[in-house]
Formats: structure tokens, sequence, C-alpha cells
């Protein structure tokens, strides 16, 4: 399948150059030339097949005419070696818990699946040296560092904004070493995105160094985030509560709502997205006006959704013809300041003893407040609460239950290197490595 840039000044790209080079030459994201809709006997019998059936299946759609059925298979499986549970919360709101995985977070599945076919790709082109970059507002740092450790041929650098980030996220991507390199920018999330963005565009680097991403902007990364919404549903279907499901997104980047709407094109009978930010409300403001604003981003209790412009809104756009109003006819939009994010987590401890992230609250209580007679709602809990531990802790005024898994990474040395957040700084510390 050959991918375009949503600039439409880029030639057509094979899935290997789109996964490798990350971002068009024309600054555009890459998209499938085509989305195939999955059979109606695939989701007759969904609730039959195991969540690694389920991902191949649609991961054959997007990649198998690529990737050699054994392969994929292969990658497929060895992502998923763990669950992404639907944990009822009350009778009608259900919480995907995606925070499963190796590094507790949703970006496991893009994380890892990336690793495997960008390892595989550079295999078969025999080629050495792969520099991975990447922009963190938290856990993609992690995900990414942790499903790229050891892999021969690729250097991992993560940008992330200085002080921006808990401790327990820092120390999951600046501990480990190896092939991993943590870049401590002074400045925001946006700013480091933008010094990723700039870098892939300047031809001196790119002469010298093989750039490529590993943000959602990187189709690797977030098509594979399409897996858990279909296995969403064929859990709801297994309880029978799936004739009217509203998918509830946490959303920063835009690209685990964007693999959702893939999701919806493909088949999936969802009947309506709906979009939950914190203060840094531009795709809420978007919905509203049809205007969409970027500006910088604002610190907030949920800072992975920190981001003020966000990437694959070009991508939403693309998908549906830019068209205000289809894109409103499908997705709603709501935002919460930190006061209602705490009271949130708060509330629904008390009340149900289930522990919230900052950012699956939003998605709790979007759902709460907007869900219809009939339907049922499934929101993101996109990672453990314990990786928001002193804000968590302070909210629920009790102790959180640390994983075995977090505690093993607070036990590394932080190994950092600090940068302003001036490209021409950036570039020179790239070409001297």
């Amino acid at each position: 399948m050959k991918y375009y840039s949503t600039n439409q000044h880029a030639p057509h790209a094979s899935l290997q150059e789109a996964v490798v080079k990350g971002l068009a030459s024309d600054k555009g994201l890459f998209m499938p030339e085509r989305i195939k809709p999955l059979p109606k006997e695939f989701y007759d019998t969904i609730e039959n097949l195991s969540f690694q059936e389920i991902a191949y299946t649609v991961a054959d759609a997007f990649f198998g005419e690529d990737v050699p059925a054994d392969v994929l298979k292969e990658i497929v499986y060895d992502t998923l070696s763990f669950d992404t549970p639907l944990v009822k919360v009350t009778d009608s709101i259900y919480s995907l818990e995606l925070f499963h995985g190796p590094t507790l977070a949703f970006k496991d599945v893009g994380g890892r699946f990336m690793a495997r076919l960008l390892g595989y790709f550079i295999r078969k082109q025999g080629q050495k040296n792969v520099n991975v970059l990447v922009a963190t507002s938290g856990d993609t740092g992690s995900a990414v560092a942790n499903g790229f450790l050891g892999v021969e041929g690729i250097h991992v650098y993560v940008l992330y904004p200085k002080g921006k980030v808990s401790e327990i996220q820092e120390k999951q991507f600046t501990t480990l070493g190896r092939n991993i390199t943590s870049l401590e920018i002074d400045g925001t999330f946006d700013d480091c995105q933008a010094l990723v963005k700039a870098a892939f565009m300047d031809e001196e680097l790119n002469e010298h160094l093989l750039l490529t991403s590993a943000n959602s902007i990187n189709v690797a990364r977030f098509l594979p985030q399409a897996f858990y919404y279909f296995y969403a549903y064929a859990q709801l279907k297994k309880m029978s509560k799936a004739d009217q499901m509203v998918i509830c997104v946490p959303s920063g980047n835009f690209g685990n709502i964007t693999a959702g709407l893939f999701g919806k094109r493909m088949g999936l009978p969802v009947t309506r997205f709906i979009a939950a930010n914190n203060r840094n409300d531009i795709f809420y403001q978007y919905l509203q006006t049809g205007q969409y604003n970027p500006r910088p981003s604002v610190v907030t209790i949920a800072n992975a959704m920190d981001v003020g412009d966000p990437s694959n809104f070009a991508r939403v756009l693309d998908l549906y013809g830019n068209s205000h109003e289809a894109i409103t006819a499908e997705i709603s939009g709501v935002t919460y300041t930190d006061d209602q994010i705490r009271e949130t987590v708060k509330k629904v401890y008390q009340e149900t003893g289930y522990l919230l992230d900052p950012h699956g609250a939003c998605g709790y209580r979007a759902l709460e407040e907007g869900l219809k007679l009939g339907e049922t709602g499934v929101f993101l809990e996109t990672a453990h609460p314990a990786k928001f531990l002193e804000t968590v802790e302070n909210i629920i005024e009790d102790k959180v239950e640390i994983p075995d898994k977090l505690q093993e990474f607070m036990k590394g040395e932080k190994q950092s290197l600090s940068l302003s957040k001036d490209f021409e700084a950036f570039k020179r510390y790239l070409l001297s490595v």
C-alpha cells in the first residue's frame, strides 16, 4: 500500500519509506491511501477471538501487503504480550485499562510495534545507525525507549521538557543507558516537538544522519493503537453491551483518537467519539468555532495532554475531507480544569473504589456527564495512577501501591543531557555524535 502526505506535495511513499522517514518531505503526515473495511463475519464472531487474533486481523488490513504474514504475526504477538482489560466502573461506564504493558502506559502498544517493524525494515535494508528522535510530554518517551532498548542498529534520542514530566516518568527513560539518550530541553513539549520536526527538515542533518520519528506522527506508532478499540468492542459484545458504544479518549497529540477513527472507518461499530481535553483545549475550541488556533501549551496535572498544537489534527482533517460539519457529526469535545480533574479522581475513588489517573479522569467525567439513555461508555485509562504518584496521593489522601515494574525503574540513576530549545544547538549536538 502507498502512503500520501496530508500536505499533498510529496511523492507517495511505500510503508517502509513512511516508517523509516517518519515525516513526508513537505512536512505533512503520512496517510494510507486506503482504509480497508473488515468483513461482517469478523465482527459477528469477534468476541470469540483473542486480543492477538483481533490485532493481527486489523494489522493485516494496514500492513499485510508490505510485510510477510509470518513476520507480521510475530510482530503483533510479540508486541501484545500483555492484556488491555475492560473493567466495569459503573453500570454504564467501563475503563479500558491500557497500563498493563512494560512501562504502564497505552503507548507501549505503538512503541513496541514500531520498534519491531522498524527493526524488520532496517534488517531488510541492511542498514546500521538509524537515529530515532522522539519528543515526549510524559509517557511516549518511556514507551519508545523501552520498546527500542537493545534493538541493533537503532539509537533513540528522547527530548523532554525540563521539570514538566513526573519523576517516575522521567526515570523510565533516563535510567536505561545503552542505545537510549535522554535530552532535557529547557522549554515545553511543543518546543521539543518543534526541534524534532525541524531536524527532519534540515538538509545538512539528513545528509549526515538517517533520522526517523517515533512520535505518533509515525504511521507505525499510531495505527497499531487501533487494536485495542476492536478488543474493547469484543469485550463489550461478550457482555451483550456493545450495541451503542461511545468511546471517550483523553487527548493530547491526537494520535490515539485518530487510530480509533480509523477503526470506525474499518467498520467498528462506534456510535460516537468524545475527545477529552484538559485546559489545552485547542481541539475543543475548533469543534465549537470551526477555527483551529494553536497556542503555547499550559502546564496541568494531566501532563501527557499538555499539547498546544496537536500534530495529528492534520490527519483528522484529512480523514474528514476538511469538513468541520463531518468532524462534529462523529466527535464531540469536553475540556476540564485541574480542579475538575481532582474532583473526579476523588469522587470516583470514594464512591466506587476505582482509582483513575488524571488523564482517565477526564475521560470518565465526559462519559458521566454526556452518556445518553441506552449507551455504554468506554474511556481509555491511559496510564497507571502510580505514574502520577504525588498528584494522585494528594487528591485521594491515601497511599497508592506502586507496581513492581515501576519500583524497578525508580532504583535507576538518571542520565540526561541538558540543552536549550535553540535548534542550532540541538543540530550541533546531533552532528557531534
